[in-house]
């Protein structure tokens, strides 16, 4: 078992707490992240002037000695697959992926393979630095499997930690594209009687509330507006489908990033997402709204209509902005030409 020791000294002024001294202090080729400094000093691997400290928690003063003791990066126990990328940005701290439909991010017990982080240990080949203590990919964010699109992923503790921290401080630049039953607009007399839903200058609807499990299906979200985690949507009509309009393309952009956040936030106001299987149901649009390619689209769409569509961040090692842009899958584009035939 390799080890590596890194000291260092706490500056002036620390904060109250060991961990966040340590955080503030630590080196940055030292690679470690806050989470993981947490888990050295529970684990005994932290002494402060010659003592071992395991309370993340304890007070540290200016000037004091640091000595933490790190293993070096194991490999994980996810099996590498061979499984096709389309990689659109990789340098030697990230790498960023056009996800397709059907890929979970990362294995769970209903998913134990076929997932990206699969998929990436595969394209790596052990050329990866060690993320929490294992040699493995850094996810920090995640789309959901039937949604489409960019995701960045961290190739070492330094840019995982960086990474995060944007992502933290609600700085990264995410737009998606959405179809959605009906037309949200700040004209609609319905809208105004929603509880958090409410128009920004330009017609863009604004959905604010707590997101937290459902009380009875723990797969689902719900909006709640006492307890949970805060959420803010924003979204904008891009095109309108139908005759009357009946459903629209949208543009939606987080603040924040919640588990299926775009998704039950529209179909709180309404706007549930074509094809979407737990928040959309199959609803019903006027019959001769549409054409019969429209009517058929629409009823036959096999998933929710999103689309990661725009990922934008600093680089969290040499500081550049990067963004990224990523077409509609062909489905999407698909159902779009579908729709448009209503016009005809």
């Amino acid at each position: 078992m390799a080890l590596r020791l890194v000291e260092f000294s706490i500056a002036d002024n620390p904060p109250s707490r060991l961990d966040k001294a340590l955080s503030r202090d630590v080196p940055d080729d030292a690679a470690l992240s806050r989470s993981r400094l947490a888990r050295l000093i529970a684990e005994g691997a932290v002494s402060v002037d010659g003592s071992v400290v395991t309370d993340t928690r304890a007070p540290v003063a200016e000037g004091a000695a640091i000595a933490i003791t790190v293993q070096e990066a194991e490999d994980s126990h996810i099996a590498p697959e061979p499984i096709p990328l389309t990689i659109v940005h990789e340098d030697d701290d990230l790498l960023v992926v056009d996800k397709p439909v059907g890929m979970v991010v990362h294995p769970a017990p209903g998913s134990p393979s076929g997932t990206l982080v699969n998929a990436l240990l595969h394209h790596f080949g052990g050329d990866l630095s060690g993320v929490g203590g294992v040699r493995r990919p850094g996810i920090v964010h995640r789309i959901d499997k039937d949604t489409s699109g960019l995701l960045v992923v961290a190739k070492s503790d330094a840019a995982h930690h960086g990474l995060a921290a944007q992502f933290a401080r609600h700085t990264v630049e995410r737009y998606y594209r959405a179809f959605c039953y009906g037309i949200p607009d700040a004209g609609d007399a319905r809208l105004r009687g929603v509880r958090g839903v409410g128009f920004e200058p330009g017609n863009i609807l604004r959905i604010t509330s707590q997101l937290a499990r459902h009380r009875t299906d723990r797969q689902r979200q719900a909006v709640v507006f006492q307890g949970g985690r805060h959420a803010v949507t924003r979204a904008r009509v891009v095109d309108t489908f139908g005759t009357p309009p009946c459903l629209a393309e949208v543009e939606c952009w987080l603040e924040t990033g919640r588990t299926h956040q775009i998704r039950v936030h529209l179909a709180h106001a309404g706007h549930a997402l074509i094809g979407d299987p737990v928040y959309g149901g199959r609803r019903k649009v006027p019959a001769r709204a549409l054409s019969k390619a429209g009517q058929a689209a629409v009823q036959q769409f096999p998933r929710q209509a999103l689309h990661a569509a725009v990922l934008g961040f600093h680089h969290p090692v040499t500081g550049d902005a990067l963004r990224f842009e990523s077409l509609l899958p062909d489905d999407m584009v698909a159902l779009r030409d579908d729709l448009a035939l209503s016009h005809d």
